[in-house]
């Protein structure tokens, strides 16, 4: 399958970004190379270092990168691991990170990947193909416990509870190996009334699912604040989020950054010793234009944060 991904708030990351022509620029989520491409556009002495875990992402981006190749550096990872790349790397300070959270609309059409509710295909959604366990996994081996909690802690679903016992005991009778047999079952879980409006039944459970076994929000506080002890002065992490809980983690590391004082309130001078690592550029998210919407509908949710260091 072609590997098909729209880049979402393009020109609002390279605004935010700032970027200079010999400055060195990540692109921590590379996908399919259409955030770093225009970042390449803007650099002639600098240099561009595309992270993913995903194979075929690094495959395609290598493709799409090819012309700015004496500029760009691929490593296979997670972003998690910024710091140990750019240690590997050699290199002690970045002008510039981009972040894109959004599952890839290849991630979402490659039906195999079983990241989609809308295709059937085996339980997978793994980021990361080398990962030991799948979705399936979760699905037939998490307590009924274990799944209400990550059903109502990810997927903010107000029928977790339900959903999850009706996957215990559709599994006693036969182990849930593909996405179609899962959505059946959140279908039967969630009362018909419940159906009529809002999003997709299943959308919640398997964002749910996904989140929990690719790590998606424990692994992202600490990144930023790693991230953000790289930056050069002046240099900037721009984020795009696609939900709520992703949104506020972003939201918060970002003023804990900008104003890191644990002094009680009545305190005339801060004498805790946290000093501030820079600024948010943005107050309010950056949204995604009316026309970008139209002609992208997954950039609906998304929102841009932008973080400079000091």
């Amino acid at each position: 399958m072609e590997f098909k991904h729209t880049s979402v708030l393009l020109n609002e990351c390279i605004d935010g970004l700032n970027i200079k022509s010999d400055g060195i620029y990540v692109d921590g989520t590379l996908g399919g190379a259409g955030h770093s491409k225009e970042i390449c556009k803007h650099i002639d002495q600098g240099l561009l270092i595309g992270i993913d875990q995903d194979a075929n992402a690094i495959q395609v981006a290598s493709e799409r990168l090819e012309e700015f190749t004496d500029h760009v550096k691929i490593v296979r990872s997670n972003f998690s691991e910024f710091k140990s790349v750019m240690d590997e790397l050699d290199i002690e300070k970045v002008n510039g990170v981009l972040l894109d959270l959004g599952v890839s609309s290849h991630q979402l059409d490659e039906a195999e990947r079983g990241f989609s509710y809308m295709q059937d295909a085996p339980l997978d959604m793994r980021m990361d193909q080398r990962k030991d366990i799948s979705a399936k996994n979760i699905v037939n081996e998490y307590s009924e416990e274990q799944l209400n909690n990550i059903m109502w802690k990810y997927g903010e679903e107000r029928w977790s509870k339900r959903i999850a016992q009706f996957i215990v005991q559709a599994r006693k009778e036969k182990e849930i190996e593909t996405t179609f047999e899962l959505v059946d079952i959140i279908k039967r879980a969630v009362p018909k009334g419940a159906r009529k409006d809002g999003p997709h039944p299943a959308k919640r459970t398997f964002q749910a699912i996904r989140i929990e076994l690719n790590s998606e929000l424990e692994i992202l506080e600490g990144t930023i604040k790693d991230i953000v002890s790289r930056l050069d002065q002046g240099g900037r992490l721009c984020i795009i989020t696609f939900h709520s809980l992703e949104d506020r983690i972003v939201k918060q590391t970002y003023r804990e950054l900008q104003d890191p004082c644990t002094c009680p309130r009545e305190f005339p001078i801060c004498v805790c010793g946290k000093e501030s690592m820079g600024k948010v550029i943005t107050r309010k998210p950056i949204l995604p234009s009316t026309e970008e919407i139209e002609m992208n509908p997954r950039s609906r949710s998304a929102k841009l944060r932008i973080f400079e260091r000091r």
